[in-house]
């Protein structure tokens, strides 16, 4: 490559999680003569989303949906792309502690039930599947949290419960300190730790089958003023990050799609999680699918 031709190409500094559809970006299998990727590795990826909701950390980071339109929310400039980094059925997220005892949904009221913080991801399309579609209220729940969101400007809501950062979630619910716990990413592996929804892989299909949704987790997120600035750059990013997804084989033939990409895919999770948050008060409003996005992403398709 001379000289001139090094000179087109932007660097891009980058934080996304290791799966099998990233894993060519990161091992160079997936080229770009316009653009290089610099990674930057965070374990676990969540703790990323903070330096990007904070401080725009990162050209472009993967970011938990509910971080981003709390962001949103809060004028920090960011813009989604419509590329899913994970998304996965949330019914058997919620753990208990079988030797104390059998713990059904209708014993939830008036219980101390632990989530890594009240605004994860996985903890708002959880508890928005037990109100909608199970009837728990979910004022009645003795929410316990141990961290804050990754966006500074919000606060729990009054009756949050929030424990010391020496505190672990998983020894609490073994402990009989919680008597639920939502998990992400990390499920805890323990003969005593049951999930609360039965048979939680048959109520997801019916579920789907219901809603046609995969609920999204994590997504991609570039500074603003990169997409102002190089909107081509933000296009050829989003091509590499397709491109990934394609070499990873995914999704195997037949199987259900739980990292869509493109606009027209991702809207329905988007809007619906978009419904949950505002109706627990994690967001201002309401936001249609097309304002997570700006001219240049809203057109990305599959």
């Amino acid at each position: 490559m001379n000289a001139i031709a090094a000179e087109k190409i932007e660097t891009l500094n980058v934080c996304l999680g290791t799966y099998p559809h990233t894993q060519p970006l990161k091992n160079g299998e997936i080229r770009s003569d316009r653009l290089r990727l610099s990674f930057n590795e965070v374990n676990p990826v969540n703790r990323a989303f903070r330096m990007m909701a904070r401080d725009q950390k990162f050209d472009v980071s993967e970011m938990a949906i509910v971080s981003y339109m709390q962001a949103l929310a809060c004028g920090k400039a960011l813009t989604l792309l419509p590329a899913t980094m994970m998304g996965r059925f949330q019914h058997g997220t919620m753990l208990y502690n079988s030797e104390r005892g059998t713990l059904r949904l209708q014993d939830l009221a008036g219980r101390r039930v632990g989530v890594r913080a009240y605004t994860q991801t996985t903890g708002v399309w959880l508890r928005g599947i037990l109100w909608k579609e199970y009837g728990l209220d979910l004022a009645k729940v003795k929410w316990v949290t141990f961290e804050d969101a990754h966006v500074s400007e919000y606060n729990d809501p009054p009756g949050v419960e929030r424990v010391g950062a020496d505190k672990d979630i998983t020894r609490m619910l073994l402990d009989g300190e919680l008597d639920a716990a939502i998990f992400g990413g990390a499920m805890p592996n323990h003969p005593r730790l049951q999930s609360v929804i039965p048979i939680p892989d048959a109520a997801a299909k019916v579920w789907y089958a219901k809603h046609g949704i995969v609920p999204i987790n994590h997504m991609v997120v570039v500074k603003s003023s990169l997409s102002i600035s190089n909107p081509d750059a933000v296009r050829e990013l989003y091509r590499m990050l397709r491109d990934g997804k394609k070499k990873a084989g995914l999704p195997k033939p037949g199987a259900i799609d739980f990292i869509p990409f493109g606009f027209d895919a991702v809207k329905p999770a988007l809007e619906l999680m978009s419904n949950y948050a505002f109706e627990m008060k994690i967001i201002p409003r309401r936001y249609a699918a097309e304002e997570l996005f700006d001219d240049t992403t809203r057109p990305l398709q599959a």
